[in-house]
């Protein structure tokens, strides 16, 4: 089982690079398999996110009780920085 924390921050590095890049069918399906994992093993639900100059925060439901967690842009962003950089290493898999 993936800590809540790990989770969260894998569904959020992926969603990012989901944000800029919506038709790439690996992020999506990475996404999706993040969100499960949200769901299934930690009972998240309703998942918001917002971001300022330095953090991104989620904010989300777990059982009755709302959360919010916070993670620094740069570690969040890492994934699409890279993607941006090196293009022709990581094709595009557009959804069927």
């Amino acid at each position: 089982m993936q800590s809540l924390q790990d989770a969260l921050y894998n569904w959020l590095t992926i969603k990012v690079v989901c944000d800029v890049r919506p038709d790439d069918k690996a992020a999506v399906e990475t996404r999706d398999f993040f969100e499960e994992i949200l769901t299934a093993q930690h009972s998240v639900s309703n998942i918001e996110t917002t971001k300022d100059d330095l953090m991104y925060y989620i904010s989300y439901q777990q059982g009755e009780e709302t959360k919010t967690r916070r993670y620094p842009r740069e570690l969040i962003e890492i994934m699409i920085n890279q993607i941006n950089q090196e293009p022709e290493k990581y094709k595009d898999y557009p959804i069927d």
